[in-house]
Order: C-alpha cells, then sequence, then structure tokens
C-alpha cells in the first residue's frame, strides 16, 4: 500500500548505517509523524550496535527499541534453511537473505505494541531487498501502510554522495565516506559486500575487503579440526560442548574465519531481473554445510536424499525471493523435518587455507555398512543378483534400441 500523508506513526528498520540514517529524518521531515527506530540484532557485531540508540534518538526518533533476535536468528531460521540445503545459485548461501524475514516480523511486532499505522524500511528500488520486506509484511501485517522511500519520486538521496551531504547538513555520523564506499550487510551468518570495484567481474575482491575471515595468504600453515555434533539435521555441539544456536555459529565463524574459511563472489541473478556482483564471508555456515552433507551421506536413503536436493532449490528461491512467509515454505519445513530425523552423529572437519573439508563422519543411524560396500561378495549380495535386475532395470532402454533399429531398417 502507498503512503499517505495520514501516517501518524511510521516503525522503520533501523541499521544505523547511510540509508536509515537519512531516512529517518526525512520520513519526520516529510510526514510530520512520529517514528520509532527498531533495531535488529541478529549479531552483526558491538561495533554497529554501539551507541545505536543514541544515535537514533538524536537524529530524530520519538523512540528506539533493540530487539535481540541472535538465537531466534540462528536456530528458527538459519539452521530450519540450513536443514533445507537451501544454497542459491551453487554458491550463495542465503545470510541477508534469510535475516530480512526475521527482521521485518520484529518490525511487525513493534508497530503493533506501539499502535503504528505503518512501517518503513530503507531497501533500495533494485534489490531483493525491497521485496523481502515488503512480502513479509503483506503476510504477516496487510493492514499497515508501507513506506519504502527508495521508490518515493520525492526522495533526492538515492546516490551516496547526495545522502553523505544530506547526513553532513543534520550532524548525523556515518561510516561511510566519498573515496571508500562499499554497501556491506553482516550478520550472525555471514557479511555481505557490494560496490565499488566489486561491480567489475574482472576485479578479484581484494585481501583487506574480508572482515570475518583472513585472506587465504594469511591464514596459519597448520590445519585445524574442529567435529560438529548434530541431532536431527541441527547442530548442536562443538567438540563435545553443547551450545545454543547464535554461540554455536559465533565460535564457528571465530575457527573457520582464522583459515580463511568461507569466501566467495559471484554474479548472481536478482528477482527483479538485474545481474549483480557480491563478495560473501560465510564461515561457520560453510562449515555447518559442508558437515551435515557428510551426514547426511551416512543417514539418509537414497530416495530421500535425491528428492531433498530437488527441493533444496526451491526453497533456495523462496528465501532468495522474500517469500519465507509462504504456505510452500511451511510444507517444505514439514517434509525437512520429517527427513532429517536419522541425520544424527558427529562430523569433524578440516579447516585449511580457504577450505573445510570432512575428515571423517559417524552416526549411529548410519547406513553405511562395509561388508555391503566392499569388492568382496557375501551372503547378502552375490554376483548374480544382478542379472536379474540389469535386465529389468534396462529394458525400457533395450526396447527403444530395438525400436529404432526397426524404424531405421524400414527407412533403407
Amino acid at each position: 500500500m502507498a503512503a499517505s500523508k495520514s501516517v501518524k506513526k511510521v516503525v522503520l528498520a533501523y541499521s544505523g548505517g547511510l540509508d536509515t540514517s537519512v531516512i529517518l529524518p526525512w520520513l519526520k521531515e516529510k510526514y510530520g509523524c512520529q517514528v520509532i527506530a527498531m533495531v535488529a540484532d541478529v549479531g552483526q557485531g558491538e561495533e554497529e550496535l554501539d551507541g545505536i540508540e543514541k544515535k537514533a534518538l538524536s537524529s530524530g526518533a520519538d523512540r528506539c527499541e533493540i530487539a535481540d533476535l541472535k538465537r531466534e536468528f540462528a536456530e528458527d531460521y538459519c539452521f530450519k534453511m540450513l536443514a533445507a540445503g537451501a544454497i542459491y545459485e551453487h554458491t550463495y548461501l542465503l545470510g541477508t537473505s534469510i535475516a530480512r524475514p526475521l527482521i521485518a516480523k520484529a518490525q511487525v511486532q513493534c508497530a503493533r505494541r506501539h499502535k503504528a499505522d505503518a512501517v518503513a524500511h530503507g531497501a533500495t528500488g533494485k534489490g531483493n531487498d525491497q521485496v523481502r520486506f515488503e512480502l513479509t509484511y503483506m503476510a504477516l501485517a496487510p493492514e499497515l501502510t508501507i513506506i519504502a522511500p527508495w521508490k518515493d519520486p520525492s526522495f533526492e538521496l538515492t546516490s551516496r554522495e547526495a545522502a553523505l551531504e544530506y547526513a553532513k547538513v543534520r550532524n548525523i555520523p556515518v561510516a561511510q565516506n566519498k573515496k571508500k564506499i562499499y554497501s556491506r550487510d553482516r550478520n550472525l551468518w555471514h557479511i555481505s559486500h557490494e560496490g565499488a570495484d566489486l561491480e567489475d567481474p574482472r576485479n578479484e575482491p581484494k585481501d583487506d575487503l574480508w572482515v570475518m575471515s583472513v585472506p587465504v595468504s594469511k591464514a596459519p600453515a597448520a590445519p585445524a579440526f574442529v567435529q560438529i555434533g548434530f541431532q536431527s539435521g541441527t547442530p548442536v555441539s562443538i567438540d563435545g560442548v553443547r551450545l545454543a544456536g547464535d554461540r554455536l555459529v559465533a565460535k564457528l565463524n571465530a575457527l573457520a574465519g582464522k583459515h580463511a574459511v568461507g569466501q566467495t563472489h559471484l554474479v548472481e541473478n536478482r528477482l527483479v531481473g538485474i545481474k549483480s556482483r557480491g563478495a560473501y564471508e560465510t564461515p561457520g555456515g560453510t562449515v555447518l554445510v559442508e558437515a551435515l552433507r557428510a551426514l547426511e551421506s551416512i543417514t539418509l536413503e537414497r530416495e530421500v536424499l535425491h528428492y531433498k536436493q530437488q527441493l533444496a532449490l526451491k526453497y533456495a528461491e523462496l528465501v532468495y525471493y522474500g517469500q519465507y512467509f509462504s504456505p510452500l515454505r511451511e510444507a517444505l519445513d514439514a517434509f525437512v523435518a520429517s527427513a532429517e530425523r536419522p541425520v544424527s552423529g558427529h562430523v569433524r572437519i578440516k579447516l585449511f587455507k580457504g577450505r573445510a573439508t570432512v575428515a571423517g563422519v559417524e552416526s549411529p543411524n548410519s547406513l553405511y555398512d562395509p561388508a555391503l560396500a566392499s569388492f568382496v561378495m557375501g551372503a547378502e549380495y552375490q554376483p548374480t543378483d544382478a542379472i536379474g535386475f540389469i535386465k529389468l532395470f534396462g529394458m525400457p532402454m533395450k526396447a527403444a534400441a530395438v525400436r529404432d533399429a526397426r524404424t531405421a531398417g524400414k527407412k533403407k
């Protein structure tokens, strides 16, 4: 729904970054309304949250609320996505994508607590986040007015330079500057980097770009090993110590980041039809993806595993496209929960020079039978058992070949 002059109270998804820092006073100036700055703590780090309430109030907010969503983010969003195997275009582990529905949900809850009539976000009109925020608003609170300044013709702060000047005039401190401007989004699961030299796909990401991890060239010369414990597809422990989801991811980020694990960059297809290039760091998430794949390889029956791999593609699209709060995603979660029931055990991961590789895997629910896997035949599998199987399995192919030969003979 388009915003109108009747808006009286707005809940803004506030990060303290350049965009929302200038949007906050802009909302008050244009609509003459109250603005509640809702800050979602999804693990972006103390450096981003330090002093953010004071900054919001000094920028004109009537109220600032900080919601600690780290554990919910890890356990109810990241781990569900992990279990589904969702990876967008083979590479992107969806760190920003999966955070948006949670932030928007918390924003809606804040709006209802304070009887606000509108919600606002700082996503641009060319990216994916605008869709993720607004589809969540529509799914959870269709009665709320949605204000998206970047799509308002009267919003003249769409360039970084204009926004910086606007902030300077109003004494709003921002971290960006005109000489080096990367657009970054950080949370517990990852950090993304866009803009500047990254916009040219010919440019390799520079070593000083990485934030959560060291460059591969500076990774230790010796590997490190870490053991991840899983219960029904959910990570629950590191090296035998049970941890809450947010603490588990944070610890893995630190361990894997020291070895340059989880760095990637790609040109991806945005939902709006534009190709964009980004660089991503997902240290702990990369370890968990590799570990869960290994555990699934010994615990999931073949047809379940293969079908789950197909659904993973759709799940990734739902997350990336902002359709998280859709009936289909809920239905897929039900399938994944059922499929992952036997996926419990431990996986040992080797961290070395930018890679997380499986060093060993064990499970009480393993389907792997060394006796069956061996080249030595046993009572359960005799060579003659394969004769009938191959004959029947190949019958459609054989029938097609006979037909094609008969057809070819008639043409002569």
